[in-house]
């Protein structure tokens, strides 16, 4: 059951976001090309998401990603 605002496809973005960007840290990536071109691509989609042309969305970019942190600590921010 979702407990937060934001529209799914949204919290995929972020959580594809975070694992790409979890790879690309970890020592020894080879393919670090392939990993900035997706955080670029998955970063322009998370940016220019309809959501955040609303009026006042009901939450902003510091809660989208403490809420994908949140599922990832407790195993449920498999994207």
């Amino acid at each position: 059951m979702r407990h937060h605002t934001f529209p799914d496809d949204l919290v995929a973005a972020q959580t594809a976001w975070a694992h790409a960007y979890a790879e690309l840290a970890r020592p020894g990536t080879v393919r670090t090309t392939v990993l900035r071109r997706r955080l670029i691509r998955l970063s322009a989609r998370i940016v220019f998401h309809p959501y955040w042309d609303r009026p006042a969305p009901a939450a902003g970019r510091p809660e989208l990603l403490h809420l994908v942190r949140t599922e990832q600590r407790h195993g449920a921010g498999a994207a």
